[in-house]
């Protein structure tokens, strides 16, 4: 292969990753936010509108997109080989589905908003936990329960679906492990 056709292809590669790819050093919130202003300015802002903590949006879109602006889930095959489609709606930082996104859009009127677009994925994250809040009675502080929430949605929240999946219970706890961890370095590096 030459050294141009090489190195075209290496210029191609980084362009194309370059926009919507994560962050480096997902385990530390004063990195991300030191790399990417925007994500906390984003953040800081569906603060003052809704209420969540910035630690607690930082935590869920970990867990959903790992902080990738264009995410999907998983493509399914059938036979092993033929594509049948994504799992499920889900895209972008908070992995809004797009039933639910609609609702969002139509509700605040943002029907602009993108959702791989931080300030709107971070708006999106405010406004559902918020209606989490005032639902179910879920803390905008309480990252473990709003992310069963956020999973389940609220009606199946409700129902307690979540109380028969051992795996979701493991990774709500993880959501709100690391929710602690990003709040506690965001104070420490004087992000908060």
């Amino acid at each position: 292969m030459s050294r141009i056709l090489r190195l075209t292809l290496l210029l191609l590669l980084v362009s194309c990753g370059g926009k919507h790819s994560a962050p480096r050093n997902l385990d530390n919130a004063c990195s991300i936010v030191d790399q990417r202003p925007k994500y906390l300015a984003a953040m800081q802002r569906a603060e003052r509108n809704w209420g969540v903590p910035v630690h607690i949006q930082m935590a869920t879109i970990y867990q959903e997109s790992k902080f990738i602006g264009n995410a999907r889930t998983p493509q399914r095959f059938a036979l092993g080989i033929i594509p049948t489609g994504r799992q499920s709606s889900a895209f972008g930082y908070s992995q809004a589905l797009d039933g639910t996104w609609e609702d969002y859009r139509r509700a605040t009127r943002r029907y602009g908003a993108r959702r791989n677009k931080i300030t709107d994925a971070t708006d999106f994250m405010g406004w559902y936990m918020d209606r989490s809040e005032k639902k179910l009675g879920i803390s905008k502080w309480d990252a473990t329960s709003q992310y069963l929430a956020y999973h389940e949605g609220q009606t199946g929240y409700s129902r307690g679906s979540h109380l028969q999946k051992g795996w979701l219970m493991r990774v709500a706890a993880e959501v709100g492990a690391r929710a602690e961890m990003y709040q506690l370095q965001l104070i420490a590096c004087d992000k908060l």
